[in-house]
């Protein structure tokens, strides 16, 4: 087999060892555009993880590269001259010059060919190579050349940047955070070799113009940037090596491989260096891409297809965490609004992955400080109280609201007094009940529950009055209307309410109505668009709904206006293109749901709350913009809500929400810390190590969860037991069960813990 390697970089190195090793007979060349010693870039960083698959792979790279490493064990964070060191992260750093230089020798020893200043831009001079690794960098002339072949996808992030070095000796990776007048700049730095330090600087777009950077004036970029860390630098330089300002490329490709070509490192993916190092990336995909080719050596195709198929996963995976890293970085300004520790936890936890458990278990020294920072009696802060207006919850756990889809005739029954009355007794700080219809026709389905008549508030005031009674859980009832979504089967029931037949169709129970005549997939009626009368008429139904619910003794009203039901309709742009006053711009969208909330608040009393459920986003281009949400949440804060229920999506059919853990969290961050607004977040939050983690990074107020209390009415108890919080609201009758369960979660979690720690990677330091 003939392989030709175009790219000398750590990547295409690291599969020439392996590839060589694994097959002697096997011609392997590799064509590097620059010198043997040149390198761009000062350090590399790698985990003890990352280390411990080296040492598996190729035991004489691994002792060369070990050798040359700066450890460090301990992550620092300074801002403005406050500092915190947080221990128990095992990393390690090299010089990109040393590690080429180890990686060479590596190739001459086990005989594979190199080639320098051997600048590569056409692989027709490659027609006899079996397989063409194309491993050229960000800007890949090969990828390039085959972009379409390829599907390349390459977007530039907000942030500019700038990679240079220095002689300031560092003890362990340093998160440097300067406020200037501009905004706030970070340095990203950690020493790779005695004497020498990698220095990271990065900032907002906004910020870089306001100082009046320029992208390849490094005289300049040098004599700023020194003089804002001059206190951090010591009196040591800064070193340049082409050091530009640039903005971060995310490059994505849809498929690896074309004909004999396939991608490798930056060409194929990049991750931003916020969560670790691209040479990590790349050399992970190498051993991946050696394995590959050394299964299939006859099958070039079924090799390419194996490579895909193993590590596309988690290629993509890591840079969906490197962009929620950089999000943390690209909202800085935000972010340093907070308290210094919790300004600290939010940094350390950006990625999701390391959550108040993960510290704890490194640091708890760390963690004490941003514990104590948020309360002094050190009470878990899920298990902390939270007050809006006169209503006091005992937790900030939540019950989302959730569609039981169980009532007759709008009226609730036997099934919602368990459903309700079990989550209560089960400990939840709040419940929201699911939305719950302002008339008849405002119903999702026909099991759908109301209050618009006065037997239907009676049935809600006998669950009111068992919760009040017998439990120290609030409860608020979330009030909405279907709009163009309404009329619909329940989820369990297979056919449409609305059949295609023309017939069929006049079995409909009732006539949608929305801001515009747009359904919301083949499956649903065509909306009717509101008249200004029927605007009257649904603002009259939720104000009689509002007066309902307080005599039915609820603790607070959320007004529903999310996933693209009546009032949402008319808040985004696919939902909404009116011409009256009532469509256009965000002003004029706001309008309707902005009326009704006014009118509800004024029939509500003053000393009870009331929240709004929004839509974030609609996971769709060109669907409600940022400005858009920060618009609507400012306006109904004004008129008089208390806490914003951030949600996203599920307005038009064809969405592509981007989920995970906790994936809904940035939105709720992004409207409680710029128009300074308590808010309730939630989405795919299982646990209470979550839970903490993003009330302690001031991502949310409130944490709802909605799955996770179906499966289990007692999840608040059980998470009371795992931190060992003594609680005084468990109901008498159910108080002798916690002789049982306080001991076994606290034996669950040791136990627990001790496998997290068994399973952490052993230092790699000499």
């Amino acid at each position: 087999m003939r392989i030709s390697v175009i790219g000398g970089g750590p990547g295409g190195l690291y599969f020439s060892i392996l590839t060589k090793k694994a097959m002697p007979d096997c011609q392997i060349d590799v064509y590097e555009r620059n010198k043997a010693d040149d390198s761009f870039g000062f350090g590399v960083v790698f985990s003890d993880e990352t280390l411990g698959e080296f040492l598996s792979r190729d035991l004489k790279s691994y002792e060369l590269i070990r050798s040359n490493f700066a450890y460090w064990d301990d992550i620092i964070i300074a801002r403005d001259g406050q500092t915190v060191s947080i221990a128990g992260n095992g990393f390690c750093g090299c010089s990109r010059k040393k590690l080429l230089q180890l990686l060479q020798q590596r190739c001459t020893e086990e005989g594979v060919n190199l080639h320098f200043e051997q600048n590569i831009d056409d692989v027709s001079q490659f027609k006899d190579a079996d397989i063409i690794v194309a491993c050229d960098g960000i800007g890949s002339t090969i990828r390039t050349q085959f972009a379409n072949d390829f599907g390349t996808k390459i977007s530039l992030k907000k942030n500019r940047f700038v990679w240079l070095g220095s002689t300031k000796p560092l003890d362990a990776f340093t998160y440097f955070f300067r406020t200037t007048p501009h905004g706030t700049i970070v340095a990203h730095t950690y020493q790779y070799q005695p004497g020498m330090s990698t220095w990271i600087f990065e900032c907002s777009d906004e910020t870089w113009q306001k100082h009046g950077f320029e992208v390849t004036n490094e005289e300049d970029t040098i004599a700023k940037i020194s003089e804002i860390f001059k206190e951090e630098l010591d009196g040591h330089g800064l070193i340049t090596n082409k050091s530009h300002w640039r903005q971060f490329p995310h490059v994505t490709n849809e498929k690896w491989y074309h004909n004999n070509i396939v991608l490798l490192g930056d060409a194929k993916a990049t991750a931003h260096y916020s969560i670790g190092s691209g040479t990590k990336l790349a050399m992970d995909s190498a051993i991946g891409l050696s394995d590959a080719v050394i299964a299939n050596p006859t099958n070039v195709q079924a090799a390419f297809e194996q490579y895909d198929k193993t590590r596309r996963n988690t290629v993509e995976m890591i840079q969906h965490a490197a962009l929620v890293s950089l999000d943390w970085f690209e909202n800085m300004n935000r972010n340093n609004q907070h308290p210094f520790y919790q300004f600290a936890f939010g940094c350390m936890t950006r990625a999701k992955k390391v959550t108040y458990e993960n510290l704890r278990l490194r640091d708890k020294s760390f963690t004490d400080k941003v514990l104590s920072e948020f309360n002094s009696n050190h009470i878990p802060p899920a298990f902390t109280k939270f007050k809006l207006r006169d209503l006091e919850l005992s937790n900030r756990i939540v019950m989302s609201p959730m569609g039981q889809y169980s009532a007759e005739n709008g009226l609730i029954n036997d099934w919602h007094l368990v459903h309700y009355g079990s989550r209560a007794t089960g400990g939840v700080g709040l419940i929201i009940t699911e939305m719950t219809a302002v008339s008849e026709t405002g119903r999702i389905t026909l099991g759908c529950a109301g209050i618009y008549t006065e037997k239907q508030m009676l049935k809600w005031k006998s669950i009111i009055d068992f919760i009040h009674k017998n439990t120290q859980t609030k409860i608020g009832i979330q009030l909405g209307h279907s709009g163009r979504k309404g009329a619909s089967k329940k989820p369990w029931e297979t056919e449409p309410i609305h059949p295609s037949d023309s017939e069929l169709a006049k079995q409909n129970p009732w006539e949608l109505i929305s801001a515009s005549t747009i359904a919301f997939n083949e499956n649903y009626a065509m909306p009717k668009a509101m008249s200004l009368a029927d605007m009257d008429l649904v603002t009259s139904q939720f104000v009689q709904a509002t007066k309902n619910a307080d005599e039915a003794g609820f603790d607070m009203i959320e007004l529903q206006a999310h996933h693209g039901f009546l009032l949402a309709s008319f808040l985004s742009p696919f939902t909404n293109v009116r011409t009256d006053e009532f469509g256009g711009g965000i002003e004029n969208r706001l309008k309707f749901p902005l009326r009704v909330f006014n009118e509800m608040r004024n029939a509500f009393p003053k000393d009870k709350p009331m929240s709004v459920r929004i839509s974030a986003t609609d996971w769709a281009e060109n669907g409600i913009s940022e400005e858009d949400v920060l618009t609507i949440a400012t306006a109904f804060k004004n008129a008089g809500a208390d806490i914003i229920n951030v949600s996203t999506g599920n307005t038009v059919a064809n969405q592509k929400p981007q989920t995970g853990r906790m994936w809904q969290t940035p939105f709720s961050d992004l409207v409680r810390n710029t128009i300074h607004v308590p808010t309730i977040t939630t989405g795919y939050i299982q646990d209470i190590d979550q839970i903490n983690t993003i009330i302690l990074n001031g991502r949310a107020d409130l944490v709802a969860l909605g799955r996770p209390l179906l499966a289990d009415a007692n999840f608040v108890r059980n998470a009371q037991a795992y931190e060992q919080f003594q609680t005084d609201d468990i109901p008498n009758q159910y108080k002798m069960g916690s002789s049982h369960l306080y001991p076994l979660k606290a034996a669950e979690r040791k136990q627990t813990e001790s496998m997290k720690i068994a399973l952490k990677p052993k230092s790699n330091k000499k």
